[in-house]
């Protein structure tokens, strides 16, 4: 370190790498101290991202943006106020409220907003009805803005919307803003496995598996080449220094592939273990079927695991206890986003059993589902697991 550096930077530089990789859009307002701590490590920052990653920042008065590209993280929703995923109309509205107020004006009402959107519909061949459905999810793409600093409300708030088509409200918009949304890779893009394809090719090898790590910190041997698992294998020791330096990750290497730590679990969307019925019910379901880890379990033997769990457990949420078919179908999903498990498809699922009453809620809603196993990162969950080594290969599973 040079003699005249501050030796709090290197922390600062970790702390402001962790929040821009964490929020790619950070605004002053949301945090002013760490928004200056950005500002005031831009040059170190983006030459860390850049080399490193093939990332790019920019930063201005107010705003932070880091544009990614090079790897899509499977299965990372865009998320409520209440931490529900989007759904396909969300999903829709959102891109047409984007298009729509990415030229201005900076302040608009809410009707005049709706109108705008209603058009740009049309022009895109969308068909959009007035009932309460779509106003709610007007409502909550409208949050999903204002939360990230794309709008502000002005006068009135937006939720009264959802239950009445008259109510209205002023918002400021930031088209500064929303402009930045839009990363490089969509750019002449017609269809969306181009879109895919283009972001998640590896044009740097290095950078590709760096960045594989840092959005989605389980790499299996499977997900790479020979070569890449050789010039892993070969760079673990440089790769854990670099990764440990810019977000405090200790890397894991085994023979099945090799895992980002984030010792301080505040990195990952979803941190785990973590509290609560649906975190416990999943590393119990760890637990039960560690046994046979790699084998093909049925999903009517996981069902039944988590049935009888759910009775042994009667801290369990009562909205599990009075559905386990729910708590399976959500532990699983859970362990298959944290890649500690895969669906398997199988080639004969019994469901016989799974005839749904008409009119039940969740009718044939788990009939058909594929059989289960557990990767080997999920070893590291078991009550005797191996001690980690950072940034060297071991022989043995997680």
């Amino acid at each position: 370190m040079p003699a005249d550096r501050d030796p709090q930077t290197p922390l600062d530089l970790q702390l402001c790498a962790r929040r821009l990789v964490q929020r790619p859009l950070t605004c002053k307002e949301h945090d002013p101290d760490l928004f200056r701590l950005i500002r005031r490590n831009e040059a170190d920052l983006d030459r860390w991202f850049t080399q490193r990653l093939g990332y790019r920042l920019h930063v201005d008065a107010d705003t932070a943006r880091l544009l990614k590209s090079g790897v899509i993280p499977h299965r990372r929703p865009l998320r409520t106020r209440t931490d529900r995923a989007f759904h396909q109309l969300e999903y829709t509205l959102l891109a047409l409220t984007l298009a729509t107020t990415v030229a201005g004006p900076a302040v608009i009402s809410l009707r005049d907003l709706v109108d705008q959107i209603r058009l740009a519909a049309v022009d895109a061949a969308i068909t959009l009805d007035d009932r309460s459905t779509t106003r709610r999810a007007v409502v909550v793409v409208l949050q999903w803005m204002i939360d990230l600093g794309l709008a502000h409300e002005l006068h009135e708030g937006v939720e009264g919307y959802a239950s009445d088509e008259h109510a209205d409200a002023v918002l400021r918009m930031r088209p500064d803003r929303i402009a930045l949304l839009t990363l490089p890779a969509l750019a002449g893009v017609e269809r969306d496995d181009e879109l895919v394809e283009r972001a998640e090719r590896r044009g740097d090898a290095r950078q590709w598996m760096r960045c594989r790590l840092v959005e989605d910190p389980v790499m299996y041997r499977g997900d790479l080449t020979d070569d890449e698992w050789s010039e892993l294998r070969r760079r673990l020791t440089e790769e854990a220094r670099l990764l440990d330096e810019m977000f405090g990750l200790v890397l894991e290497a085994r023979a099945e592939g090799v895992a980002a730590i984030d010792p301080d679990g505040r990195l990952a969307d979803q941190a785990f273990p973590t509290g609560g019925t649906l975190g416990h019910a999943a590393l119990l379901l760890i637990t039960e079927l560690g046994d046979d880890l790699g084998e093909v379990h049925r999903w009517d033997q996981v069902e039944s695991i988590v049935a009888r769990l759910t009775a042994e457990h009667r801290h369990f949420s009562k909205t599990y206890r009075e559905a386990p078919h729910r708590l399976a179908r959500d532990a699983v999903e859970l362990l298959v986003d944290l890649r500690l498990a895969e669906e398997v498809a199988s080639d004969e699922v019994a469901i016989e059993d799974e005839v749904a009453v008409a009119g039940e809620e969740d009718e044939d809603e788990d009939a058909g589902r594929p059989d289960i196993r557990l990767l080997p990162a999920a070893a590291r969950f078991l009550p005797v697991a191996p001690t980690a080594v950072a940034g060297h290969e071991q022989e043995s599973m997680w």
